[in-house]
């Protein structure tokens, strides 16, 4: 069978495929690594939306082997041969598939290396991710290789490959991103929105049975000698359609399992003062320690004695237990999966420190909050990558009228914002010698 296989591989287009898929997933990927250098689960994730890109071209390699074998009058040739037709299907389907499993792999593993060294949470989700990317590409292929069968024609390949692209990457659009309409498309259900995001079990049950599904039908389409047999292909389908139906989760429990909290538990020094970060960027914590031990000891004033990194997340909504004696730090990663704008890390951290808790509602003053953290910091604010978001000339007077004053009596005002913005309390003046 190796020997049979073997031969399969060099005369088909399999490895042509496979170098295909393998080169264009491999620059999507590294295109777009701001989008999943956070971590394993986010690379696995994005690989997955991109089966828009990859599905494709699967399909399309399976119909361009079924025409290129039209055209040399293989199945006539084959006919003669005093076997049954599965088993002569069994090496091109064999074939095809190690060629796009190969391809969909090396993707993946010309990725790894960018993340490698930051990269630590590896969590079980991630394997079945996946897993189930492979089986979506054996499926594609195979569906391929049954339409360009029963359509040989030499446009079928680029017709099937358009418009496979055009309905991975339309349906995300057309459709509601809920765990039912997730279940029919393998690249469904996969944008990040956080950096703890994962895919549900029992949604990545439902995407392998309905990919199962359609593979199980391509080769049912791929065996059939006679046309008007075709139609047992819906078979198939309509089993892994109930099945699909049957396992996925919807509603509730389908944006409940869109976070992973072991991703979003915390990871921290075992010396003090304690900072920590989540499990998720614990690869991180050699770069963010130094720096939030630095905006730390600017705090010594204050009742705050660790740094804990912010892990709320907008959807599903999520955010940690406040805490006086916490400062919380916002973590962003960059393209190479390590710290974005090192330099902001500080600023943000002590901003946060002086801006009144959600809990007060709409008694949030950024800009008194911002030339308290910079006048702490002994830098002027900036916009820019390791300053503000934004320039903020409102901030840049404050912080300058803080700097003419006496250290001690600066130094007071900015104690006073801290003080009241714990208290849920009006921080507009006092920093410029107003109501204290």
């Amino acid at each position: 069978m190796n020997r049979i296989l073997g031969i399969e591989l060099r005369r088909s287009a399999a490895l042509g495929a496979a170098l295909l898929i393998a080169v264009a997933g491999t620059i999507v990927l590294h295109a777009t690594a701001g989008r999943w250098s956070t971590g394993w689960m986010a690379l696995a994730m994005t690989q997955r939306e991109y089966l828009a890109v990859l599905s494709p071209l699967a399909m399309a390699a399976g119909a361009w082997q079924s025409y290129r074998e039209h055209r040399a009058n293989v199945a006539e040739l084959l006919v003669a041969v005093p076997r049954p037709r599965p088993q002569r299907m069994v090496p091109i389907l064999a074939a095809t598939a190690l060629a796009v499993l190969v391809a969909y792999l090396v993707t993946l593993l010309a990725a790894a290396p960018r993340i490698a060294d930051t990269a630590r949470y590896l969590p079980p989700a991630a394997f079945v991710v996946v897993a189930v990317g492979l089986v979506a590409m054996i499926a594609s292929v195979w569906l391929g290789l049954a339409v360009g069968r029963l359509v040989p024609a030499l446009a079928t390949a680029p017709a099937l490959a358009v418009i496979g692209f055009a309905l991975l990457i339309l349906a995300p659009h057309a459709l509601p991103d809920g765990g039912f309409t997730a279940a029919f498309s393998p690249a469904m259900g996969m944008s990040m929105f956080s950096d703890y995001d994962t895919v549900d079990g029992g949604v990545s049950a439902a995407q392998a049975l309905w990919m199962a599904a359609v593979a199980v039908a391509g080769v049912v389409l791929f065996a059939v000698q006679n046309r008007k047999f075709a139609f047992a292909a819906l078979l198939p389908l309509a089993i892994g359609a109930t099945a699909t139906a049957l396992v996925v989760p919807t509603g509730d429990a389908y944006d409940q399992g869109t976070l992973d909290p072991v991703a979003q538990e915390l990871v921290c020094t075992d010396d003090t003062p304690r900072v920590c970060v989540s499990r998720a960027h614990e690869g991180l914590l050699p770069e963010v320690t130094p720096k939030a031990r630095h905006a730390l000891e600017l705090l010594t004033k204050t009742s705050i004695v660790e740094a804990h990194e912010d892990t709320s997340t907008f959807s599903p909504p999520t955010s940690p237990r406040s805490r006086a004696d916490t400062a919380l730090m916002s973590i962003t990663v960059d393209k190479h999966g390590h710290l974005a704008h090192p330099g902001r890390l500080e600023p943000t951290m002590l901003t946060g420190v002086f801006t009144s808790p959600l809990s007060c509602g709409d008694n949030r003053n950024f800009t008194v909050a911002t030339a308290a953290a910079y006048w702490l910091l002994d830098r002027e604010p900036t916009a820019g990558p390791d300053g503000l978001e934004f320039h903020d000339p409102d901030a840049v007077k404050l912080w300058k009228g803080l700097q003419a004053l006496p250290r001690a009596e600066a130094e007071a005002r900015v104690i006073a914002v801290y003080q009241a913005a714990q208290k849920c309390q009006d921080t507009t003046d006092l920093l410029s010698g107003g109501a204290r």
